[in-house]
Formats: structure tokens, sequence, C-alpha cells
């Protein structure tokens, strides 16, 4: 049996073949200081190792992340001082998860330079670095969550959902906004919130997790405070800059100029996976969220990034964006069997789990190699490359 799909239409090669990046990157951080260290770095990457191997290397130091804390903190209590059932994260897991994040920052920053380098720049190595990042927006969210914990100066799961939740939104918007411009406005609060992140695990290695265990301001925590940057951050400043950009696009006519309905489409997907998925947690009968928050970060940020990539499909390949994906359907018979059978609600959830996976490594793998083959490349060699 063949286990081969190919998700994209000959409209969508079509559409790859025509088309041309454009981003602008206008973060201080980027310009004066990462983007300078990066240029140094990929000098030293020899011009044979193709730029999808960064890339994905980048990933595998992110998802590493993930397992560590999973084995050392799989229901997010270890840091939790009033939960002393649960054994103390190692100091080392914190150390190597900023190397960890630091590596995989740098990797994510110089897999387009050492593109440029070698002259393989193409549609593929943009779709699968921005692909392979949609993803990591929940295991980097969700490995800062175990430097606070749960509870003592924290937040609680339901609350972490929606700090979640707000990581996804500022990456989506991102490729929503291209899908109607055309240009990638690269946000600020990539390289600022990868740089901190880094340095929280590192202060966290070097004093301890008890070092984040004090009030700010009045009642408010250092994972509160956090919490309230965020927002700030996405709908304070994100939301805004987007909305004006794509405004700017249809008053001087230089964007797509879909009509309102297919300008909005993509959002059709995030919605209703946001509504199902909050819709499930907050009125679960058994209360997955406080047993098994992870599983239940994991299924939904899996679903997200598959989500999230067929819309860079969509925009890169100027193609119309699809409204309801069907990885989307599992989540809502999941959420409605759970109330029929509330004692099969956590179980529905591991099925949706696996089932997002599976599927979201078969669309991906898929997409890639029916890239490959309609290129003549390959995703991890280059060919007729010189040392």
């Amino acid at each position: 049996m063949k286990l081969e799909v190919e998700y994209l239409t000959q409209e969508h090669l079509t559409g790859f073949e025509n088309y041309k990046y454009s981003c602008m990157d206008t973060s201080p951080i980027s310009i004066y200081i990462t983007h300078p260290f990066w240029n140094k770095v990929v000098q030293f990457c020899p011009r044979w190792v193709a730029p999808n191997v960064l890339t994905f290397f980048g990933f595998l130091f992110t998802a590493l992340n993930f397992v560590l804390f999973a084995i050392y903190d799989y229901y997010l209590y270890a840091s939790s001082d009033d939960q002393p059932a649960y054994p103390l994260i190692p100091r080392w897991v914190f150390a190597a998860a900023a190397f960890n994040i630091f590596v995989a920052h740098t990797l994510d920053g110089i897999d387009g330079k050492q593109a440029r380098r070698t002259q393989t720049s193409g549609p593929l190595g943009e779709l699968f670095d921005h692909g392979l990042d949609s993803w990591t927006t929940m295991p980097i969210a969700v490995c800062t969550f175990s430097i606070f914990g749960r509870t003592d100066h924290s937040v609680n799961p339901l609350r972490m959902y929606f700090i979640l939740w707000t990581v996804f939104l500022n990456f989506y918007l991102s490729h929503w906004e291209k899908y109607n411009t055309g240009v990638l406005f690269l946000p600020w609060s990539y390289d600022a919130s990868m740089l901190g992140t880094t340095v929280l695990f590192l202060v966290t290695y070097i004093f301890g997790h008890k070092l984040w265990k004090i009030q700010i301001y009045g009642d408010i925590s250092v994972s509160e405070l956090i919490e309230i940057l965020l927002y700030v951050s996405a709908i304070g400043s994100s939301v805004p800059v987007v909305l004006w950009n794509i405004y700017k696009s249809y008053r001087d006519k230089s964007g797509k100029m879909r009509s309102f309905w297919e300008a909005v489409r993509p959002l059709v997907p995030l919605v209703f996976l946001f509504v199902t998925a909050t819709m499930w947690i907050i009125h679960s009968p058994n209360n997955i969220l406080e047993q098994d928050p992870r599983i239940v970060f994991f299924a939904i940020g899996t679903i997200f990034s598959n989500i999230c990539c067929r819309l860079i499909v969509s925009q890169m390949s100027n193609t119309r964006c699809e409204v309801l994906p069907w990885v989307l359907f599992p989540l809502a018979v999941a959420c409605v069997v759970s109330f029929i059978s509330p004692n099969l609600d956590l179980q529905s959830m591991y099925l949706v789990s696996a089932l997002a996976f599976i599927a979201h490594i078969h669309y991906g793998t898929c997409v890639v190699r029916q890239m490959c083959r309609h290129f003549r490349i390959k995703t991890f060699s280059i060919k007729n490359h010189s040392d």
C-alpha cells in the first residue's frame, strides 16, 4: 500500500516556481546583534553542508529540550516548592536547555545565509524553515514553564494555555500578514524571546529556580510579569502592526488585493482550533488540563503547526488557503466524545495527540518529498558542491 500522498496540486507547484522571497526585518536586536553574529558564524560552516541540515538540527535541539523536561518534569510541578512529592529538576538540565536554545536560534539564523553562500536558495528551504519554526513555538514556551512550575509564584495551566496561544497568535499573524501583503515582516519579539529564554535558563542554572519565587510589584510575581509582557507585546504591538501593514498594502495597492473574505480566510482554521480546544479544556468533565497539561499543549501545538504549514504553503505559492483542514476534525469529534463518555476524556486527548503527530509528520514529509521531485533537488544534500 502506497502511503505517500501528493498534498500539493499543480497550482501549488506552479506558484512555488514563481515565488520570490520578500522579507523585512527591522528589529534592532537583529540588525545590531544577531545578524552580525550569524554572519561570522556561517563562515565556519563548510560549503558542502546543506542549509536544510542546519534547519533540521536546529529543530532537533528544541525537540531535545522538550524531551528532557518531559523526563524530569512531566507534570510541570518540579519547580513548585509546595509540591514536595515531585523532585527538583537537576541544575544541568537548565544549562543544557540554555545551550540547546542558543544553538537552535543560531542554526535557524544561519541556514538562510548558508543557502545564499552555496547558491541553493529556494522555496523548499523557506518552507522547511518556517514549517519547523511553527512547531517549535510550543516546546519553547512549555519548557520555559518548567522554570516557574504550576503553583507557588507562578501561573496555573489554564493561564499557561492562553500564554501559549499568545505565542501562536504572533507567529500565525505574521504569515497571515504575508498572505495578504506578499512581504514577511519579521516580528521584533522573535529574537528577543529566544535570547530572553536562553538567559532565563542560564540564570536558573546558576542561581536555581528559587530566584524567581519573588514578588516584583505588589502581588505580581516574575512569571506573572512575563505573562503581562507577552500580552502587551501581542495585543498592544504585534496585532496593530500586522493590521496596519495589511491596511497599507490595500491603500497603496502593493499587496495581493484579495477580497475581504479571501483576506480573512486563513483565520478560520485558527479560530476553529482555538474555540474547539478551549471549549473542551474549560468544560472538560475530568479537567484534562490539570491532569496532564503537557499532552494538551503537545496536541494543540502540533495541530497549530499543521494549519500554519498549510497557510505557509498557500502564501508562498499564492494559492487559496484551506478553510478547514481535516486535521481539525479529530479534535472536534474527540471533544464531543468526551462529553458523551466522560470516562474517555483524557484518553481522547491522548488519541488526538497521536493522530495529530502522525498526520503532521506525514504531511510534512510528503510535501517536502513532492517539492524535491518537482525541483529535482535533495532535502539534505547539495548537488555539485565545491569545498
